[in-house]
């Protein structure tokens, strides 16, 4: 063969190489195009599973807390018959004050406690009564109170935020 034989299938060569190339980019190119109707679903397919997502993680940590919170009103409710008889010791006269003392640091440490994990008592005497709060176990007349006004607290009442966690018993006038 020929030095310009040669040239001539050597360019061929090339050119048939480069056709190719250039048909293979094509193809490729119109491989990752994607029609405007496919992507439109696509992008709102997404759109759909990331909001679900986000609300599935919102009902998550709601109902996290809610059992946090239930779980802390469990706990709270059997602990407070130990200040109700704390809280009556204290009141009972003795002659060894340092006991006295001891009882009303042990009442306040609990009552420490429950006020930082949000208890709150809930106020009675001299309150109107209010029957999401409050658990009426008498009544009495008495033309010198209002209506419905709290006279006494048998059982001191407790709340986490609005949730109730024991009623106040109480006793109502008029």
């Amino acid at each position: 063969m020929s030095e310009e034989n040669k040239e001539k299938m050597e360019n061929e060569i090339e050119e048939n190489v480069k056709k190719e190339k250039s048909k293979q980019e094509h193809k490729e190119k119109n491989k990752e195009m994607v029609p405007k109707q496919d992507y439109d679903e696509l992008d709102d397919r997404y759109k759909r599973i990331l909001a679900e997502f986000e609300n599935f993680k919102k009902r998550s940590a709601k109902e996290r807390e809610g059992l946090y919170n239930s779980i802390l009103s469990d706990v709270i409710e059997v602990i407070l018959p130990v200040v109700d008889n704390l809280e009556n010791a204290a009141k009972v006269e003795t002659k060894d004050e340092s006991y006295k003392q001891g009882i009303e640091l042990v009442l306040k440490q609990f009552k420490d406690v429950l006020k930082s994990k949000g208890v709150e008592e809930i106020k009675a005497v001299g309150e109107t009564f209010d029957p999401s709060l409050h658990e009426a176990v008498s009544s009495i007349q008495d033309d010198e109170k209002g209506e419905k006004e709290i006279v006494q607290e048998y059982r001191k009442g407790y709340k986490i935020g609005n949730r109730v966690i024991r009623h106040s018993m109480v006793v109502v006038a008029n």
